[in-house]
């Protein structure tokens, strides 16, 4: 089947393609940059998310095409950013509409969600990010969705995938979860956090997406869950798979929370937001995600945490973004 994958040398766009080479598919990878890391027999198509008739010649014979295009960020305000998350997933829906894409998979977020206002347990039916305080990001995401439901209406055939915090192998780039367990695996992290997040794995978030594009119905949102992992739990976790001890000690997230008036503006005046409210408000809400609906109607279910940062350890080794003890530990 010919399919294609927009974003497609991205964190995500990576894995996917690896997955979707594998399940002898047709595929054509669509962005701006080309990936040296991507399998072989990939077409690459230089497209624009924003312009229809660039958008409509990429998916010119395509059969199912997955929306991965977005901008993360932790601003408040970020003007590109929302016009690429709304307007961008528009201009795909509809070019895919215009050529007779069968379906279309788009790859939101779980920060489509308000997670701070679920009552502690989030699904499919939980508010939605619509609140001004909530950063650019999230409100961008559940707006894509609703541009995108626009299109369904007038005969798009698409259903919406939310995955969690997204992280493990194969990453080039380094995201921020990735990056932060490098750091530990190197020894580099001497004290954590108490909070928790729903952590997914890159490689089932690829399987998950593939998953809703064969049994997803249309129109509907599946949340691509993980599971929920301590960052104490974590980044130890890391450090012992690398043959080292660990962080020993871990703030409680009160703690964190007094500090961030004082340490948010001292961290932008050296561009970063490590500590900001916008990094740490999906550690303070840590919302349980349920994830029946796509278990049961996907057939999803993700690998356990310890598998994916060990993998993640090892590909971090192999890949030259991490230098080799000599012998990597099991995760413990």
């Amino acid at each position: 089947m010919k399919v294609a994958v927009t974003g497609a040398a991205g964190f995500v766009g990576t894995n996917l393609l690896d997955l979707l080479v594998r399940s002898g598919h047709e595929v054509t990878a669509i962005d701006r940059i080309r990936s040296e890391h991507a399998p072989e027999g990939v077409t690459w198509v230089n497209g624009d998310v924003l312009d229809v008739e660039s958008m409509k010649r990429a998916l010119d014979g395509v059969e199912v095409v997955y929306h991965l295009v977005a901008m993360i960020t932790l601003a408040q305000k970020d003007d590109l950013a929302w016009t690429v998350n709304t307007k961008g997933v528009r201009t795909v829906a509809e070019a895919a509409l215009a050529v007779g894409v069968r379906r279309m998979v788009h790859c939101s977020s779980v920060h489509s969600f308000d997670q701070s206002n679920c009552g502690g347990v989030l699904d499919e039916q939980s508010p939605r990010s619509v609140d001004a305080s909530i950063p650019v990001y999230d409100r961008s995401k559940w707006a894509g969705e609703i541009e995108l439901r626009a299109v369904i209406e007038t005969g798009l055939d698409a259903v919406i995938c939310n995955p969690t915090g997204v992280y493990g192998p194969v990453d080039y780039g380094l995201s921020r979860v990735n990056s932060l367990l490098r750091n530990a695996a190197r020894g580099r992290v001497p004290a954590a956090v108490h909070g928790a997040f729903d952590f997914v794995d890159v490689r089932d978030v690829a399987a998950g997406l593939i998953a809703a594009g064969e049994k997803g119905r249309t129109g509907e949102n599946y949340l691509i869950s993980g599971h929920m992992l301590g960052m104490h739990d974590a980044v130890r976790k890391a450090a012992r798979a690398a043959g080292r001890r660990g962080p020993m000690y871990s703030f409680p997230l009160s703690v964190i929370e007094r500090v961030l008036p004082l340490a948010e503006p001292i961290g932008a005046r050296f561009g970063s937001d490590v500590l900001s409210r916008s990094a740490m408000a999906a550690l303070l809400a840590a919302p349980v995600i349920d994830g029946a609906k796509a278990a049961s109607e996907l057939g999803y279910a993700p690998r356990p945490a310890d598998e994916t940062i060990r993998d993640l350890v090892a590909f971090l080794v192999t890949s030259g973004q991490l230098g080799r003890r000599s012998q990597l530990s099991s995760v413990v």
